[in-house]
């Protein structure tokens, strides 16, 4: 399970199985970046505390890097650790701007830093996962419409529970709100984000108090966020509450084209929807808004979040557009391997336990596993020249499926020890199955 003490609440460790869960994702995920032309880049994981605290919305949450022997307290670096992926990515994009390629499409797998309170889901110290398609002064749309099929495609790879990718987009909302009359469509906006935490009456409330709205508008407000579709027949249901705004007409064709993309590359583990409820509470969101929760796990909220950005970043000359989403890798797995839903087949990468005779055969057992690894089989040697059988279960605690028995005329035997088959091979041409090459992850059903 995910170690936990208090002192160092919200930094999960894991077990060396469940760190091979964690690899196998983060290779999963690697792969499908690589393959829709992603280029990966890392960034320091320290930032100018006055880019961190931009926003003003998290400096309670900021890890600030000072020396253990400062003079005093506050004596500290004026850098802090970076809390997500996308203030070191527009400070890189700024500082590199004249090395880069328009439009710029990046992916970062990192850990973050973020000083909150540690519950289910949520960390002090996670990794992201984030694909990125930055532009300069102008990003096409197909961006916003490939970023929500790669990330629909990404998930779908992943050996965890369905997931929901929910879609909605600002514009729309926006042009909604405004047709309906409102002075602050921004204070209405983040009204709707609050329905996952307050009920209806209450943002209806607010709807009416901070926003500005007529009970009967607010009403029409509600139901535009109970709308969800996995179609595109969510326009109609818009163009049937009665309200018109060009912006509003922008938005529902935006929507359309990212909800049928996502969809065409969905499977049965990643359902897309247009869900009109999903707002992301950041002010510089101005498009397409993602979030993503997984099914019987929703009380840990949004996997996988993001959306478009108009302006991530501006060098006083140049304004860089972008959209993007990020997977929170830990929010994801930790649940999971806590409750032993995922888990490895085995603790070690190793397929093949070289058995040693005696202590006189070592150096010809490592030369038998060098032949092995040299065409791509983890092998390890025994440590000591016990009994086999002592061997075998010592391999089989370990989860390696091959024990490899050196004979000293030179005719190698190798055994699977799971169904018993034991046969003649050559350590130069013997391969295990495809399947027993590396760990492979297991899926286990909670308990009732």
């Amino acid at each position: 399970m995910v170690k936990k003490a208090e002192y160092r609440s919200g930094f999960p460790e894991y077990l060396p199985s469940q760190r091979a869960v964690e690899l196998s994702v983060l290779d999963s995920l690697r792969r499908t970046f690589e393959l829709h032309g992603f280029a990966s880049v890392e960034t320091s994981s320290a930032e100018a505390l006055d880019r961190l605290l931009q926003k003003g919305e998290t400096d309670n949450e900021v890890y600030v890097l000072r020396r253990l022997h400062a003079e005093v307290a506050d004596d500290h670096s004026g850098l802090g650790l970076h809390f997500d992926l996308t203030v070191p990515l527009a400070r890189y994009v700024v500082d590199n701007a004249g090395q880069l390629e328009f439009p710029f499409r990046r992916y970062q797998i990192q850990k973050c830093w973020r000083g909150e309170r540690p519950q289910e889901g949520r960390y002090r110290e996670f990794t992201q996962a984030d694909i990125d398609v930055i532009g300069k002064d102008t990003l096409s749309f197909d961006a916003d419409v490939e970023i929500a099929a790669v990330m629909a495609e990404a998930l779908s790879a992943l050996p965890v529970p369905p997931l929901r990718l929910q879609i909605n987009n600002r514009r729309l909302m926006e042009g909604f709100f405004l047709g309906l009359g409102a002075a602050d469509p921004a204070a209405a906006m983040r009204a709707v984000d609050k329905l996952d935490k307050l009920d209806p009456e209450q943002v209806r409330r607010l709807l009416v108090d901070d926003a500005g709205l007529s009970p009967e508008a607010a009403d029409r407000c509600l139901a535009l966020a109970a709308i969800v579709a996995a179609d595109t027949s969510f326009v109609q249901a818009v163009r049937d509450l009665g309200v018109e705004h060009p912006l509003l007409d922008q938005g529902l064709a935006e929507l359309a084209a990212v909800v049928e993309a996502a969809s065409d590359v969905a499977t049965e583990r990643v359902e897309v929807v247009a869900d009109l409820r999903i707002a992301r509470g950041l002010d510089y969101y101005t498009g397409t808004v993602f979030e993503t929760r997984m099914v019987g796990w929703e009380r840990i909220g949004s996997v996988c979040s993001g959306g478009r950005y108009d302006a991530l970043a501006t060098d006083a000359r140049t304004t860089f557009p972008g959209v993007g989403i990020s997977l929170g890798v830990t929010r994801l797995l930790a649940p999971l391997l806590t409750a032993g839903v995922l888990d490895a087949s085995r603790s070690v990468p190793s397929a093949v336990l070289v058995a040693l005779p005696d202590g006189g055969s070592r150096r010809a057992c490592r030369a038998v596993a060098q032949q092995l690894r040299a065409r791509g089989i983890p092998t390890e040697v025994a440590p000591d020249p016990t009994k086999y059988g002592r061997q075998i279960r010592y391999a089989q605690r370990r989860g390696i499926p091959f024990v490899w028995f050196p004979r000293a005329e030179g005719t190698h035997e190798v055994r699977d020890i799971r169904s018993g088959d034991q046969e003649v091979a050559d350590p130069l041409s013997w391969t295990p199955p495809e399947i027993d090459l590396r760990p492979t992850i297991r899926h286990e059903e909670l308990p009732e």
